[in-house]
């Protein structure tokens, strides 16, 4: 008998299997992929650490996470400085004065908020009932045009006078010379990748791969005395309330005979025809030499149930859905359910990491 079944060898199930573990519970870990990580999986590809799941890029203001997260690896000092493609234009993101100068030909924080604003001011409406009048509300006509509205429709699936603008309710505008994406206090990319994190959370602990629990959960169940699920909260229940809302994402992964394919790490292609979103070069997060690079292009996708989810569709309907589910879930006392899925929130690895020890405070304590 096991003390505690995890459903999911990502980083809100491994952070909880190492926590149990090292209190000196019987743990056993299913994972219904053929590796461990989750999302955060990175593959190591002739010397280069893939984001096989796309780029994920460690930052947090939150001192107790940083510290957390560095026991189990060295971070580099990579700086998420992506670029935008529109049409061949390159331009910086976020929008700062490097992008406004480019679009523009300014040089001074006061000539583009005054452009700003009056593009603002031409087309500006009182309750925004899309994301097209929120977006222009926000950053005015070209930044629109160039940098948000292609990008976001192809994210969505959707015309931006189709989205509802909660979407976007802000968008990051900076009056200096800063790439940095992040404000956070530390940010930063493990060298070596994300797998070999997961490697020491899981050090010693009985980890069950290719492993679908839903298919087999009577069974499984009965083998331990609680359960941490990580999988999504409607699956659990049957979906008996309805199925909640995602989209997806689909990844292709070259290797390529050259050292330098785009320069960057992240390149976001802003026009509507390029089917995908952005390109990623992965050596570039972690600096190294070499005579080949891989990268990766990433195309959305609608959820079908037959891919992964990965951006929940956090509208009022699929919101209330959540909750009543959510509800049943308090009901519960042999489960226990967190991480993004089960949660139905899209949280960042920072946000993770706190949920899962407030947990092994409640729990393990």
């Amino acid at each position: 008998m096991y003390d505690y079944l995890i459903v999911g060898a990502g980083l809100y199930g491994s952070i909880f299997a190492y926590e149990a573990h090292k209190r000196g519970k019987k743990v056993l870990v299913v994972e219904k992929r053929d590796h461990i990580g989750g999302n955060l999986y990175t593959k190591n590809v002739e010397g280069i650490n893939v984001h096989v799941y796309g780029a994920h890029i460690f930052h947090t203001s939150n001192e107790t996470v940083w510290h957390y997260i560095n026991q189990f690896t060295e971070f580099n000092n990579y700086v998420n400085s992506p670029l935008a493609n529109y049409q061949g234009e390159i331009y910086n993101l976020p929008f700062n004065m490097n992008t406004f100068s480019k679009m523009w030909g300014i040089t001074k924080p006061s000539e583009a908020k005054k452009i700003i604003e009056e593009q603002r001011q031409s087309y500006y409406k009182e309750n925004p009932k899309n994301l097209e009048e929120q977006a222009i509300n926000l950053v005015g006509t070209d930044i629109y045009e160039k940098l948000v509205k292609g990008y976001t429709e192809k994210q969505w699936g959707k015309s931006s006078l189709e989205l509802p603008p909660f979407i976007i309710k802000r968008l990051p505008v900076r009056f200096t010379y800063n790439n940095n994406y992040f404000n956070d206090k530390y940010q930063g990319i493990p060298i070596g990748g994300y797998t070999q994190i997961f490697n020491t959370l899981l050090n010693g602990i009985e980890v069950r791969l290719n492993v679908d629990y839903l298919k087999d959960k009577t069974s499984l169940d009965n083998l331990a005395k609680k359960v941490l699920y990580t999988g999504p909260i409607d699956a659990f229940y049957g979906y008996q309330l309805g199925k909640l809302d995602y989209r997806s994402l689909h990844f292709e992964h070259q290797l390529l005979n050259e050292d330098n394919y785009q320069g960057n790490a992240v390149i976001n292609y802003t026009d509507r025809k390029t089917l995908y979103t952005r390109i990623l070069e992965h050596k570039h997060f972690e600096f190294i030499e070499s005579s080949k690079t891989v990268v990766t292009k990433e195309y959305p996708r609608d959820f079908t149930g037959e891919n992964d989810p990965y951006y929940p569709i956090n509208d009022t309907v699929n919101n209330q859905m959540y909750e009543r589910y959510h509800q049943l879930a308090k009901k519960e006392t042999k489960y226990l359910f967190g991480g993004r899925l089960a949660e139905y929130k899209y949280y960042d690895m920072d946000d993770i990491i706190e949920k899962v020890l407030m947990l092994v405070r409640e729990e393990l304590a």
